[in-house]
């Protein structure tokens, strides 16, 4: 049996008529007629009837062609497997990160991994989470920085660390005695904060940690990335709750960062990729990033 038997045979077996599969295969008649013979009679079974000009399967034929189905599927990933290795080696590797995550260690992995891989270009792309994961699941980009959840079926997903809140408040405000006095000034200051269809779920979080501290945030200003929202409460138009780590990235800016004692809530910074995905830039990433600066 060859690799032509199976192809011939799911085309007949797609078309239930001979002619037409053979226009689809490009090829005339009676030597397809003579393929699905000499298959019949190899594997010892009738794979079609034929009565009246009407071709339909047998029973024997329908099980055949699952698995027909089923062996040239997997030819056809291992063929894009192949070239997913290749490509590993030389082209374009495209990594999603979202604002709020420090990119000091991501660049020192970058460097290791051209050296590794001198052929590869690679691409940063400042996507939010929920445009990431389409992004993704599409094969647009190779891996994610992004945070959790992750809702998708399609990928595979890789905790990072977890990452505290802090209060963020222009540096000239007042010093704070206490927890309570910092919850008084929060409550009454207007919000700044991501946009809450660019972010959901990290508004939500915003929501929950304010309603630990007994109120709903005043969300005046919105912006789409971090630092947009950094130099809004620097020029003193409201306050912000944002990750800890930011504060490595952002400490030249006249702002606070204190912390928000008793408010256990964090966020988790993943990094989310197609298991699929055979690429020997993608495996070695994988293994030499864990997103933690320094």
């Amino acid at each position: 049996m060859e690799l032509r038997h199976l192809i011939y045979f799911k085309t007949v077996a797609d078309e239930l008529h001979f002619r037409k599969a053979a226009e689809k295969l490009f090829i005339s008649q009676p030597p397809l007629s003579r393929q699905i013979k000499e298959l019949e009679e190899e594997l010892g079974v009738q794979l079609f009837s034929r009565s009246n000009k009407r071709v339909t399967l047998t029973d024997a034929g329908v099980f055949f062609k699952a698995q027909a189905e089923a062996i040239l599927a997997r030819l056809e990933e291992s063929k894009s497997t192949v070239k997913q290795i290749h490509c590993g080696e030389s082209g374009e590797f495209k990594i999603g990160y979202i604002s709020s995550v420090y990119q000091s260690h991501l660049a020192e992995v970058l460097k290791s991994m051209h050296q590794l891989f001198p052929y590869i270009k690679t691409s940063l792309y400042e996507v939010p989470t929920i445009t990431q994961v389409q992004e993704l699941e599409l094969g647009k980009l190779d891996a994610g920085i992004l945070r959790a959840p992750v809702h998708s079926e399609k990928l595979t997903v890789k905790s990072l660390f977890f990452d505290p809140f802090v209060v963020v408040v222009p540096s000239r405000e007042k010093q704070f005695k206490g927890n309570q006095e910092l919850v008084s000034f929060i409550k009454n200051s207007p919000f700044i904060f991501f946009n809450k269809e660019f972010a959901p779920q990290y508004n939500d979080k915003l929501i929950e940690i304010c309603e630990r501290m007994g109120f709903r945030p005043d969300i005046t200003h919105e912006a789409n990335n971090v630092h947009s929202i950094l130099q809004l409460v620097e020029a003193g138009l409201g306050v912000s709750i944002l990750p800890a780590s930011l504060q490595q990235q952002y400490g030249d800016l006249r702002v606070s960062f204190i912390r928000l004692e008793d408010i256990p809530v964090n966020t988790e910074v993943v990094l989310a990729y197609k298991s699929s995905n055979k690429s020997a830039a993608l495996k070695w990433f994988i293994e030499n990033y864990d997103g933690r600066a320094g």
